[in-house]
């Protein structure tokens, strides 16, 4: 039985030569089960620095197959890009063929070549190299077109470690998928010295504790993906004024300073498993002696300290041996056999590899390097691709290595990660976030010499920000004195090591602007920045946004308005303003924000599909201008704009573009309205029309309830061309009702040079009270009873409606792109056309309202008239989705939309709610029929929609001008019907309900 059990392990041993030398596939499922049985059952029997028998004979056979020579080409990790050209490579390939070298570290380059030369490389290796990467924010730090993850600092301010694990993770994903093994974080080093010119933003901060808990998060995640974390630089980099590639750094501190501080982090790694470690190049009196020695060659700090007092058993790398703070000290092979002989196992980044070979042997003769101790590194290298699954290595698969490493699941994390870090430092008087926005005038200056456009267009999504520009602090507080609030944005570069310093000029605007403005100091930059301003009493708020990317931009800018609250707390001290561990946390305001859809439980490939049915839409001359805007749980998830404002590809539309919403006025402006009131008891579904508007009185509309006028179950007539009737037989305008200037009889404006009567209104309100009702009562659509509505809420508020709207609702809301006549506050170039006039006021429509009854009453009324963006009517349907309440104001009830948001007449077969469409009875209807019933929302005739559903918290905005240039055409946009196989993609893109 002995024997049999020896045969299997000789035969176990020469199956792991066989499989590392040939490059055989990955064994069997069968097999591997097989490895773990034997792992199981020889655990109590096995060296305990081996994870199981079978690893430890593979480890025994690798090592006794090899040369002297190739034993110490293990040593060596050599330094390698795929951005380079033959040469290099052809030099990597000589270092593997001959030298036998142990593995290489990528540095610049792009995946796919990369990945080509790691397949390349590993094919000629007889034991497979150890592959790695320096990649401490992702593998943007060395790769081109892949993600790019906040710094170690930025992280540092985060509270909930558990982001950070999952950070880990990512990182260790995409560090797999590239073919390495190794990645050289997290950073350990505790910056305590805020003129550390390598480590500061890499650090996660100065507080030990914080440190240790943010790099075993990240840690943890890492190793959980099979990649191996290295914990670097020990044993602390954190305290220095000098960058170690370039000469040696000083760290003055005492031993048992060190031990308190420096290691804390390593020791709490060490017992979760981190796998190895990087020396730095330091010089540490109190822990090596000799004058000018640095850390990475010296006995004491890597044998005494790290592994002997600390016990650490992982694979202990030296930083690179091409910094000057190792190669000032000792020539190339030279440098090479002292860190090996301090303690090191692999020798990273060396500039002569056959040189530091020849050296090796030579000590080796000459016992200077026993057996026992190159068994010791050797074998644990071994172990270690072991663990890597290098013994049965397989070639790197190249096939969608870009869509797997820039998955959506980076960009989702990323506004978790900034949701989380940035922070507030003061807030007096709780300027943050901005409330009131009904009285606040917001004005933006720009420092620093980066990108700002999407912290610019994000502040304007939440109402008006007009920029400032200007550097001469006099001139620039003439220009502010008609603003209540200044937001100072500083923007630098969001790269690496890029100097982030405030001029003494951008000091001087900021300290003077803050003497004579309510000032909110916005820095896109690491914290230390801080320091330079020495007086910030004067400022009224400082947040802390660490980095100018993009997403920390749209971040802050919601924290601003407090759609994200604010939760970081700052890493380091600002001595004397603020010590580590500030930050003021503010509560959500429930604004609509901004995220991935993987936030809000929805999948981003299902929702690009709706790029192809609008880009369909302008392709087919369906529309020319598309805007489509989703949100789910208060958060925008998709917003774009498809085309152009005609045909003609001209002026290309964007997020901000104008459109005629049609008969969505009747549920963003007269609708709220009318539920305020409902609010209030002034009116109830059962008054009577005649209580609302005394000139209906003693007519056939006197007794027509509230809840019949808003149900369009009121007999009323659908509509009426009262335009027809003002044309002569020429069908042109005529004399009587119309003028080409204005004048004091003819002050409203109906369209470009052509006026109306401004008591043509009065004459519109007396036909409609005055028309026949239909005979029986049945559900009929009715612009109508939104015309009449219009009447009364002028009447009880004693308010022109668009002042009326304005007050009451989108001037506290944030709405400033949503107005009756636009043109009185927008270029004509920022609103999309809805037609080319040719019966009525033989004009192109734009700027003007399309449907002729609301021109003809000045461009203002109850049913049409609005003209918005897919923004702002998203912001009124979240005030429904929420019950009345948006921005922490409550306009109506919450039982008031309840009542609203109910199919009275259902039974009858009316679908509608009061004032709400809702979804079909039968076949036909406004909506894909895959919505709930709780759903509502209203369709516009120039091509809109806004739907709302409260069962999966789904905001769903399409705004088109299809009517253009003719809409006596037919409607394409039904007909194809767009707008519901939009609704579909987005009901299909949702993966958590």
């Amino acid at each position: 039985m002995i024997k049999i059990k020896l045969l299997l392990y000789v035969l176990l041993a020469f199956s792991a030569i066989n499989c590392a030398v040939k490059k055989l596939p990955k064994v069997h499922a069968k097999q591997q089960q097989t490895n773990e049985v034997v792992h199981h059952k020889s655990k109590e029997i096995i060296d305990s620095d081996y994870d199981s028998n079978f690893q430890k004979k593979w480890v025994d056979s690798m090592y006794n197959s090899l040369t002297l020579e190739e034993k110490i080409g293990q040593l060596f990790m050599v330094a390698a890009w795929s951005n380079k050209d033959s040469i290099h490579t052809n030099e990597i390939e000589k270092l593997i063929l001959t030298n036998k070298i142990g593995g290489i570290m990528f540095l610049q380059g792009s995946p796919i070549k990369q990945v080509k030369l790691t397949n390349k490389y590993q094919s000629l290796s007889k034991i497979p190299l150890f592959v790695a990467i320096d990649a401490e924010w992702g593998l943007a730090m060395r790769l081109d077109s892949t993600y790019r993850y906040p710094w170690n600092m930025t992280l540092g301010a985060i509270q909930d470690k558990n982001l950070i694990e999952k950070l880990g993770l990512q990182l260790g994903k995409q560090t797999q998928r590239m073919g390495m093994h190794f990645n050289f974080a997290p950073v350990l080093d505790i910056n305590t010295n805020p003129k550390n010119p390598i480590i500061g933003f890499r650090s996660f901060g100065e507080n030990k504790e914080n440190v240790t808990q943010s790099a075993l998060a990240l840690m943890k995640g890492v190793q959980k993906s099979s990649v191996f974390s290295t914990g670097k630089h020990f044993p602390g980099h954190g305290d220095t004024e000098t960058d170690s590639h370039k000469t040696l750094p000083t760290v003055s501190f005492s031993e048992s300073r060190i031990k308190d501080v420096e290691l804390y982090p390593y020791k709490k790694l060490f017992k979760n498993d981190l796998a190895s470690v990087m020396v730095a190049h330091l010089s540490i009196p109190s822990l090596e002696p000799r004058v000018g020695f640095p850390t990475s060659i010296s006995y004491n700090v890597v044998t005494n300290l790290l592994q002997n007092n600390l016990g650490f058993k992982g694979l202990i790398f030296t930083d690179a041996l091409n910094m000057k703070g190792a190669s000032n000290f000792k020539t190339p092979g030279e440098i090479d056999l002292e860190a090996f002989l301090a303690g090191n196992d692999i020798l990273l980044f060396p500039e002569n590899v056959p040189l530091a070979i020849e050296k090796f042997v030579k000590a080796y003769n000459d016992t200077i390097i026993t057996e026992k101790r190159l068994e010791k590194s050797v074998k644990k290298i071994l172990k270690y691709k072991f663990k890597a699954g290098l013994n049965n290595y397989t070639p790197t698969n190249l096939t969608n290595l870009y869509a797997d490493l820039n998955k959506n699941e980076n960009t989702t994390l990323q506004y978790e990660l900034y949701e989380n870090a940035i922070t507030i430092l003061k807030n007096d008087k709780n300027i943050l976030p901005i409330t009131n926005l009904e009285n606040s005038k917001i004005a933006y200056l720009k420092l620093g010499d980066d990108t700002n456009g999407a912290f610019v267009n994000t502040l304007k999504q939440y109402t008006n920000i007009t920029e400032i520009t200007g550097d001469i602090p006099e001139v620039l507080n003439k220009n502010l004195s008609e603003f209540n609030t200044v937001i100072i944005g500083y923007h630098k570069s969001d790269k690496a090591w890029k100097k982030q310093d405030l001029t003494d000029k951008e000091i001087t605007i900021i300290q003077e602007i803050a003497k004579k403005n309510n000032v909110i100091l916005d820095l896109f930059v690491k914290p230390y920045t801080l320091l330079q301003l020495t007086d910030i009493k004067t400022l009224k708020g400082i947040v802390m946004s660490y980095q100018n990317s993009d997403i920390a931009q749209i971040v802050s800018a919601e924290i601003i308005f407090g759609a994200v609250p604010a939760k970081g707390k700052i890493p380091v001290s600002i001595a004397p303003n603020f010590k580590v561990g500030d930050g003021i946390k503010t509560e959500k305001i429930n604004r609509l924000g901004f995220t991935t859809p993987e936030n809000v439980g929805m999948n981003s490939d299902i929702l690009s599909k709706i790029d192809a049915l609008a880009t369909k839409t302008i392709e087919q001359k369906i529309a020319p201008a598309v805007q489509v805007l989703v949100a789910r749980k208060g958060k925008v998830i998709y917003q774009k704009s498809f085309g152009y404002q005609t045909y003609n590809k001209v002026d290309k539309i964007d997020n901000q573009t104008l459109f005629d919403v049609a008969s969505i006025t009747k549920i963003i402006a007269t609708l709220p309205l009318i539920m305020q009131y409902y609010s209030e008891k002034i009116i109830n579904k059962d008054t009577r029309l005649g209580e609302m508007l005394p000139q209906t009185v003693g007519t056939d509309k006197d007794s027509i309830k509230l809840k019949d006028l808003l149900s369009h179950y009121a007999r009323l007539q659908a509509w009426e061309p009262f335009y027809k009737k003002t044309l002569d037989s020429l069908k042109l305008p005529m004399k009587k009702y119309y003028s080409t200037v204005v004048t004091t009889d003819f002050s409203k404006k109906v369209s470009d040079n052509l006026f109306i009567r401004n008591d043509f209104k009065d004459s519109i309100v007396s036909q409609i009270i005055n028309s026949k009702l239909i005979d029986k009562k049945v559900y009929k659509y009715s612009d109508f009873a939104f015309i009449l509505l219009k009447e009364y809420l002028e009447s009880v508020s004693a308010k022109p409606m668009d002042k009326l709207v304005q007050d009451n609702l989108y001037g506290i809301m944030g709405m400033n792109n949503t107005t009756f006549n636009p043109l009185q506050k927008f270029d004509v170039s920022k609103i999309a056309p809805t037609e080319n006039d040719n019966y009525f006021r033989y004009n192109l429509i734009q700027g003007y309202v399309h449907d002729m009854t609301a021109a003809m009453m000045g461009g203002i009324s109850g049913h049409a008239g609005i003209f918005s963006n897919s923004m702002d009517v998203a912001k009124m349907m979240q005030l429904f989705l929420q019950k009345g309440n948006y921005g922490n104001v409550q306009f109506f009830t919450t039982s008031t939309f309840d009542d609203f948001n109910t199919c009275h007449f259902c039974a009858e077969g009316n679908r509608r709610g009061l004032g709400f469409d809702k979804p079909q009875l039968t076949k036909d209807g406004p909506t894909c029929g895959c919505v709930s019933m709780q759903s509502f929302g209203h369709t516009g005739f120039t091509g809109n929609i806004a739907w709302a559903d409260p069962q999966t918290e789904i905001v769903y905005v399409f705004l088109s001008n299809r009517t253009f240039p003719d809409s006596n055409a037919p409607n394409k946009l039904s007909k194809e019907n767009i707008r519901e196989e939009i609704q579909k993609i987005i009901q299909e893109a949702i993966v958590q309900k």
